[in-house]
């Protein structure tokens, strides 16, 4: 079976592609390991200018703050303005992973400002990363902030990255968008070489004991892959940029579904942190299984096979769906369901 995919220009011997989770890909021999379990290519974990800024507003304070005390004290440390604090570690992450392994390093960037999407994107890329993904993860809190704008910045920040770096370019997406097909179209046009579907953001708890808000992770579940499968397969001819899945992705089956309805590759994240990095080697099996019985010889003949514009029932991507799916739905026997749990 031929496994092999084309992905922002880059040769992938996989669709499947193990995405930016740190406890994944911030270890070398995780990076080896995932090679070695069949990925084609790795998102490395995203870089934060946030924590970037905190950790130099750290030093700069540890370094100058008992200077009064201590007269001599800055002569034990370097200026601050010299002393290399910043994405150093991320770069030579980059560096040691290119040198590591044979296939493709995508780093993963989330800037706080325009300045930093630039910078740190140019540093990344003399870094030797194959691929940059724009991980645009930001909650608009300000009421006074609009749709309008919002959708600007995003494009602000992909041409003002393209006309800085020539590696490819991907933009992780929201799908909290008025129109999704028009900014994947306007972010195309901006100079988006692919489109990652969807980012998913992590939701915060509360401890009504401790009165304090923790972060709360949860991994994916299948469930959750009906969202960008949907819009990959609305979405898949109409714009030039790659589509790439991600969310939800479980098992070998799901992949082939995000590949039918158009995308180019497939993220995997939550089962390897469930199941171990191996895992990788089961969900191939499963996607290979599937193509070798339904007489597929090779994953590009199953890309976009089931999208929007390759199906008998276009209105079944639409609004007709939903519809369908109310109508569908058997309320005596989910009751006598219910009552037999």
């Amino acid at each position: 079976m031929d496994l092999s995919t084309e992905y922002l220009g880059l040769q992938l011997k996989s669709p499947l592609m193990p995405s930016a989770a740190a406890p994944l890909t911030e270890d070398l021999d995780n990076i080896k390991r995932l090679e070695d379990a069949g990925a084609g290519a790795i998102v490395l974990h995203s870089i934060f200018a946030e924590q970037l800024k905190i950790e130099q507003h750290e030093l700069h304070y540890h370094t100058i703050s008992h200077t009064e005390s201590f007269a001599e004290a800055l002569t034990y440390f370097p200026d601050p303005d010299t002393y290399h604090v910043g994405p150093e570690t991320y770069l030579e992450h980059i560096r040691q992973a290119k040198e590591s392994v044979g296939i493709p390093i995508i780093a993963s960037l989330n800037g706080s400002t325009l300045g930093d999407w630039v910078d740190y994107s140019q540093q990344i890329q003399e870094a030797g990363a194959d691929a940059l993904e724009l991980n645009i993860y930001s909650i608009p809190t300000d009421p006074h902030l609009t749709g309008a704008q919002i959708e600007e910045d995003y494009l602000s920040i992909v041409e003002a990255v393209r006309a800085d770096v020539t590696i490819p370019l991907a933009v992780k997406l929201s799908p909290f968008f008025t129109n999704l097909a028009n900014m994947a179209m306007r972010l195309d046009k901006a100079g988006a070489n692919g489109l990652i579907l969807f980012n998913r953001f992590m939701q915060a708890d509360i401890s009504p004991e401790e009165l304090e808000v923790w972060p709360h992770v949860v991994l994916s579940n299948h469930q959750e892959s009906l969202l960008p499968m949907r819009w990959l397969g609305l979405l898949y001819g109409r714009i030039n940029a790659d589509l790439a899945a991600t969310t939800g992705i479980q098992k070998g089956r799901d992949a082939v579904k995000m590949l039918m309805v158009g995308a180019k590759v497939t993220q995997v994240c939550s089962p390897l942190l469930r199941h171990g990095i191996g895992h990788l080697r089961e969900i191939e099996r499963e996607l290979v299984e599937w193509l070798e019985e339904h007489e597929y010889h090779s994953v590009k003949q199953a890309i976009g096979t089931m999208s929007q514009m390759n199906v008998a029932d276009r209105s079944a991507y639409e609004r007709a769906q939903y519809m369908k799916v109310i109508q569908s739905f058997d309320y005596d026997q989910a009751v006598v369901t219910a009552s037999t749990v």
